[in-house]
């Protein structure tokens, strides 16, 4: 979210520093100016003014202006148009060709890799890997951009915990990060196909079985992995998981479902954070301040509001309650007794549905354990029990 003209950081108000964003998103196409209004202020009323206000704050901002236009030009009576030349690092909207990043450092002695995995049908994964030793894949989940994530408050201490004891790999949800976008032919409601994903980067991290950990969602394509190809999986570990989505769990869980989709739709995105800390505040209700602001700030890197609107929809209707109970593997099911985002007894039902399953309570209110509250560390010696075993 910085603005560099010749390495200089230039400062811009953050709504022309989203105006000109969409710009260069669009470039080459014509833009209304509707469209404009529609994206960055939603149903807010806005003066045509003001919109002028923006577009020459943005140019200004780049050295143009209305009478040269050599990079935002007006096409009068029609819209306006992105004409600067572009060169991108990493394109998500569209197919990359495998590649190796430099390692990163975490600053904890330990380095990601980011690489490009194949689906079955095509589609792209960015998967990241740091530590060494034994194969822990963590099937994706929503709001965990890999290439943000890992110096992040929120997951750097996951990392780097699971890194020390792991091969840790988790990978861009399809329609999400650094995968592809385009979610167009993608049936984001079939399990079937979030587990292809999760196949594809087991297929591509390791010969030996994993220990699968689902978080949240991912639970759902760690189930249907772990049934259809339990030779895959030596231990699996669920965290605040859930069977059956939101809008399946009765009148006041669908209603919060549509809730949660209004917020998306109204401001996903946008430069009014209250909308995003709703869905912070439900994740992490007793995160700190900084927290707090990196998640938001995560969600906006995860996806554009119309794949956010798409995968947290197909999050609310996904049921895979009949399968659990052919799950053979080892099972250990973990669940914060007061976590908002996915109830308690969704996690006592998913134990219960699984043969043999263990569950294991952690005292918390949060839905991603933070590094400072007490139950972070018995998540992590309860791991160490189980995929000892």
């Amino acid at each position: 979210f910085e603005l560099r003209v010749d390495g200089e950081r230039v400062p811009v108000e953050p709504q022309v520093f989203e105006v000109l964003t969409f710009m260069v998103e669009q470039r080459g196409r014509l833009v209304a100016r509707t469209e404009i209004l529609d994206t960055i202020w939603g149903d807010r009323f806005v003066s045509d003014a003001a919109l002028a206000s923006r577009i020459a704050a943005a140019r200004a901002a780049i050295g143009d202006d209305g009478k040269t236009q050599r990079y935002i030009r007006t096409v009068h009576g029609r819209g306006l148009q992105f004409v600067g030349d572009v060169a991108v690092a990493v394109e998500p909207h569209e197919h990359v060709e495998p590649v190796d990043e430099e390692p990163v450092d975490t600053g904890d002695g330990l380095h990601q890799t980011i690489r490009f995995v194949t689906a079955p049908d095509g589609h792209r994964l960015a998967v990241a890997a740091t530590g060494a030793g034994r194969p822990l894949v963590k099937a994706a989940t929503w709001l965990t951009p890999v290439e943000h994530d890992w110096r992040s408050p929120v997951w750097h201490h996951w990392l780097t915990e699971l890194g020390r004891r792991f091969h840790f790999v988790r990978y861009d949800a399809r329609g999400s990060g650094l995968s592809d976008r385009d979610l167009s032919g993608s049936d984001m409601t079939d399990p079937d196909l979030w587990a292809d994903d999760l196949d594809a980067v087991i297929d591509a991290t390791t010969s030996e079985p994993v220990v699968l950990l689902g978080v949240s969602q991912g639970a759902v394509p760690a189930i249907v992995t772990a049934l259809r190809r339990p030779e895959r999986v030596s231990h699996l570990v669920l965290f605040g998981s859930y069977s059956e989505g939101m809008r399946l769990r009765g009148p006041q869980a669908s209603a919060e479902s549509d809730t949660l989709l209004q917020l998306i739709r109204a401001g996903w995105g946008g430069s009014n954070p209250a909308f995003r800390t709703v869905f912070t505040m439900n994740f992490m209700p007793s995160a700190t301040s900084e927290q707090m602001r990196v998640f938001n700030d995560l969600q906006i890197n995860s996806a554009d509001a119309a794949n956010a609107l798409e995968l947290e929809a197909a999050f609310h209707e996904v049921d895979v309650g009949a399968l659990a109970g052919g799950v053979e593997v080892p099972t250990l099911v973990m669940h914060c007794r007061d976590d908002r985002a996915t109830p308690y007894e969704q996690g006592r039902r998913l134990a219960a549905s699984i043969p043999d399953a263990e569950f294991v309570t952690i005292e918390s209110e949060n839905h991603v354990l933070t590094a400072d509250e007490p139950g972070w560390p018995a998540f992590l010696d309860h791991l160490d029990r189980f995929t000892s075993s």
